[in-house]
């Protein structure tokens, strides 16, 4: 007796919508989410790195603008002071040396206080010793004072008159506001043209407390 051959049926994949075709999207899936996750991953540690690269790379300029604007507006404050000072105090040696002690207890509270501001208004994370280093930048600002400081200190001991030491004072604060400007724009490779037009607009600022001491008396 003959067999007839057996006939093998052919199993196709199935259907489209099949548990093997649903597990084929389940884990393409889950590997487009692990990708998404490490591409996610690297562009927040580029932003961060980059942030960070470009604060290094601000403070040399951060360190021209603390300059500038704390040694005019330190030499602007030490005109305004000495003037007002001078025309509702006296005139002796005692007065004058109040005088510089006010004026230098001044300078160091505006600095506190402006130093302590640009603290506080910084979005970034502050690491340890920020508030220090935010404080220590204002150097500028007492530094452009020490000047008047000493000239009303010099005429408190007896160096010179206590009578109308405002007037050298007004005049070493202008050299010290068209100093600044000059040297400034000179660190920022300015010509000598535009270093002596910025220093002169600088200047201006003393020569407008001069004028309106004038006025006021």
């Amino acid at each position: 007796m003959v067999r007839a051959p057996r006939v093998r049926q052919f199993v196709g994949p199935g259907p489209a919508g099949g548990p093997a075709a649903k597990g084929g999207r389940d884990r393409r899936a889950r590997r487009e989410r692990r990708d998404w996750r490490a591409v996610r991953g690297r562009v927040i540690v580029g932003i961060m790195t980059d942030d960070t690269a470009a604060g290094d790379r601000e403070h040399p300029h951060d360190t021209r603008e603390a300059v500038l604007f704390g040694g005019v507006y330190g030499a602007v404050l030490a005109s305004s002071m000495v003037a007002a000072l001078t025309q509702y105090g006296h005139t002796s040696q005692h007065s004058r040396r109040y005088d510089a002690a006010w004026l230098l207890v001044t300078a160091l509270a505006s600095a506190l206080a402006h130093g302590y501001a640009h603290y506080i208004a910084e979005r970034a994370p502050h690491r340890r010793g920020d508030a220090l280093r935010a404080l220590r930048d204002e150097w500028p600002l007492v530094a452009a004072v020490v000047p008047t400081v000493l000239v009303l200190a010099g005429a408190g001991v007896g160096w010179w008159p206590a009578n109308g030491v405002e007037y050298p004072a007004f005049a070493l604060n202008i050299a010290l506001l068209f100093g600044l400007g000059l040297l400034t724009a000179r660190w920022s490779h300015r010509s000598w043209a535009a270093a002596v037009l910025i220093g002169a607009v600088d200047a201006l600022l003393g020569v407008f407390v001069v004028v309106a001491n004038a006025v006021i008396k």
